[in-house]
C-alpha cells in the first residue's frame, strides 16, 4: 500500500473560520486542489495516476491556533468532523490526522480524545510552532504526555513564519527557506529538550527530510558539549527516534543523504500535495524510486508508514 502523509484539505467553510479568527494567509488557501467537491475528484485521479493508494490528510499549516479559546475549539471540531466525513466517504483512500485549538491545553486534549476515541483518527497534526512558541515549552507538556501515553502519532508541519526571524519573512522566503528552518529547528528543539526520552512513545513526523537536519547531526554531536551540555542523546543517535517524510521538491541528493543519515527505515513517501501537484506530484513518487534501491524504495513508499499506523 504506497501511502502519502504529507497531503492537505481544507474546506472554504473551514478556511472562512480561521479567518475570523484572524488568520491572514487563508485567501491564498482556495481553489489550489485542497478542497472539497469536485477537487477531491481531481486529487483521486491524480493519486492514481501516481500510484498513491492512500492519504493521510492535515490541516496544517492552516490550523486553528488562537487566543480565542472557543472559536478555536470550534474550528478544530469543525475540520476534525470534516475530514472524517471525507475518510468515510472514501474510506480506501484517505486517513487524517486531528487538529487541535492550541494553545488550549484542556480543551486540546478533549480534542484529542475525541479525534482518536470516537473518531477513528490515526493521529494528531501540530505546527512546528504554536503562535510563536516553541512546542518543547513546558506549557505544552501535558499534550505530550498524552500522546505518549497513547502511543500516537504527531506529524509536525512549519507554521510558515519564518521561524519568527524578519530576515526571513522581510525577505521573500518565508517558505522557500524559512519552512525547512521551522522543520530543523523544531527537531533539534525536540532533540536537545530531551522530550524524545521524555516521550519515547510519541511518533513524531517530520515535515521535508527535517530541513537541514540530514546535514549536520555530526556538527550539532560536536557543538553538544558547550552549547547543550544537557542534551541527553548525541544527536546523531537521537535522529533515529524520529520519522521524516520525502517531500524535497524531487531533490535526489537530499533524499540520498536523509537514507544515509537517518535511515530508509525512518523515512515516509511524502508529496505536499497540492503545492506539488500534476507532473510533479508523479514525480515526488518516482524520484524514490530512482534514488533509493529497491529496498530501501519498499520501505520509504509502502512499509514504513503500514507499520507506523498498523495498516494491512
Amino acid at each position: 500500500m504506497r501511502i502519502d502523509v504529507h497531503a492537505h484539505y481544507w474546506t472554504e467553510a473551514y478556511l472562512d473560520l480561521l479567518a475570523g479568527l484572524g488568520k491572514s494567509d487563508t485567501a491564498t488557501q482556495r481553489g489550489i486542489g485542497a478542497g472539497d467537491g469536485d477537487e477531491v475528484n481531481a486529487r483521486l485521479r491524480l493519486m492514481d495516476r501516481a500510484g498513491v493508494d492512500l492519504q493521510v490528510l492535515s490541516a496544517a499549516p492552516q490550523l486553528p491556533y488562537s487566543a480565542d479559546a472557543d472559536g478555536a475549539v470550534a474550528a478544530a471540531r469543525r475540520v476534525n468532523d470534516e475530514y472524517v466525513a471525507l475518510v468515510s466517504a472514501h474510506p480506501d483512500r484517505f486517513r487524517a490526522f486531528a487538529a487541535t485549538p492550541m494553545p488550549h491545553i484542556d480543551a486540546s486534549i478533549a480534542e484529542i480524545n475525541r479525534a482518536l476515541d470516537e473518531l477513528g483518527m490515526v493521529g494528531v497534526t501540530m505546527n512546528t510552532s504554536v503562535l510563536g512558541r516553541a512546542i518543547t515549552d513546558p506549557d505544552f507538556e501535558p499534550i505530550f504526555a498524552e500522546l505518549d501515553s497513547r502511543n500516537a502519532v504527531l506529524y509536525l508541519h512549519p507554521a510558515g513564519n519564518g521561524a519568527c526571524s524578519p530576515l526571513v519573512t522581510d525577505h521573500n522566503i518565508t517558505w522557500m527557506v524559512g519552512a525547512p528552518f521551522e522543520d530543523t529547528i523544531a527537531a533539534m528543539q525536540l532533540i536537545t529538550s530531551g522530550h524524545l526520552q521524555k516521550y519515547p512513545g510519541v511518533k513524531i513526523i517530520c515535515s521535508h527530510l527535517g530541513g537541514a537536519l540530514p546535514m549536520f547531526t555530526r556538527r550539532a554531536d560536536d557543538h553538544l558539549v558547550w552549547e547543550a551540555p544537557d542534551t541527553p542523546e548525541p544527536p546523531s543517535q537521537a535522529v533515529h527516534r524520529l520519522w521524516f517524510d520525502t517531500v524535497t521538491h524531487c531533490h535526489g541528493p537530499a533524499l540520498r543523504c536523509a537514507i544515509d543519515s537517518f535511515g530508509a527505515d525512518r523515512i515516509l513517501l511524502g508529496t505536499d500535495f497540492p503545492y506539488e501537484d500534476g507532473d510533479t506530484f508523479v514525480r515526488a513518487v518516482d524520484y524514490v524510486m530512482e534514488v533509493a534501491d529497491p529496498g530501501e524504495a519498499h520501505a520509504i513508499l509502502d512499509a514504513n508508514a503500514m507499520a507506523l499506523f498498523h495498516l494491512t
